[in-house]
């Protein structure tokens, strides 16, 4: 596996094989890898000639009291995750690499952005949309993949790639979970024993969801009420937000017709963890 720390080595590595006429597969990452991180690795695989796989602790989508300084790091760790999985190219760069002094450029994208995470995180999607577009000028994919786990993020990419013509095609994959059900997320190291046993209630929040959904309720106050009684049940746990949304617009519903994602976040302790729930209708 090749490690490549520059923009200049980035770019010309993936000109190269673009005109050797090689597929290029890329995952964006802030590394501490998981089995989750690993899933997308593997489809990228699958898709392409080449798989490029991104570690970069982007500051631009952290908040002033944000985790940044303390955002768990460990590129051996990750250098040997990445390798046994089969990644062509690690892409290492640094913060001073990707954001020059000079640097004044931003991308934003309006309506998807601003509710669930967005409200308590106004700059966050600003500042993914901006690296990712950063980083697929420098990668130059032909597909890129990330995680249903981070959805708005996920709608956020694609409604970018959308409205700025990026000729990359953008595949989401289910989220990958531990064995008691709680979402995978290099945050999850902060828990404590009981954190991560009272955090499980996300999980069973939106098994009772979708248990509501299959058997035939479609109003989504009832839906809303149960949800949130499950986390009222867990003196541990603090609510930030759940919504039950169109899966495109991410709009709040009332009642629901069609395919929905119930998206949640939540404080358990002092980490921020956040969950959802892919609901198709048929």
């Amino acid at each position: 596996m090749e490690i490549i720390k520059t923009i200049k080595e980035m770019k010309a590595f993936s000109s190269k094989a673009r005109q050797r006429g090689k597929t290029i597969a890329f995952v964006p990452t802030m590394g501490f890898f998981h089995e989750g991180h690993l899933s997308l690795m593997r489809e990228g695989r699958k898709r392409c000639d080449l798989l490029i796989v991104s570690l970069f602790v982007n500051p631009t989508q952290f908040g002033p009291s944000e985790d940044f300084q303390k955002y768990p790091r460990d590129f051996e760790r990750d250098r040997k995750m990445a390798e046994d999985v089969g990644v062509d190219l690690l892409f290492a760069p640094e913060a001073k690499e990707m954001y020059p002094s000079d640097h004044q450029t931003v991308v934003r994208v309006e309506k998807v952005t601003r509710g669930l995470c967005g409200r308590s995180r106004p700059t966050h999607f600003q500042g993914v949309a901006t690296v990712v577009t950063m980083l697929f000028n420098i990668v130059m994919p032909h597909v890129a993949v990330f995680g249903e786990k981070d959805f708005q993020q996920l709608v956020t990419i694609r409604q970018m790639v959308k409205d700025l013509y990026m000729d990359v095609e953008i595949l989401g994959m289910p989220t990958v979970r531990e064995a008691d059900g709680l979402a995978m997320s290099s945050r999850n190291l902060y828990l404590r024993p009981e954190e991560k046993q009272a955090a499980l209630s996300l999980y069973r929040s939106l098994k009772r969801a979708e248990e509501l959904l299959q058997k035939g309720e479609r109003k989504v106050e009832k839906i809303l009420k149960e949800v949130t009684g499950i986390f009222l049940s867990e003196p541990l746990v603090k609510i930030d937000y759940v919504q039950v949304c169109n899966p495109t617009t991410l709009e709040d519903l009332s009642e629901i017709e069609r395919d929905v994602v119930i998206a949640l976040a939540a404080y358990v302790g002092q980490t921020r963890l956040i969950d959802n729930l892919i609901y198709r209708s048929c």
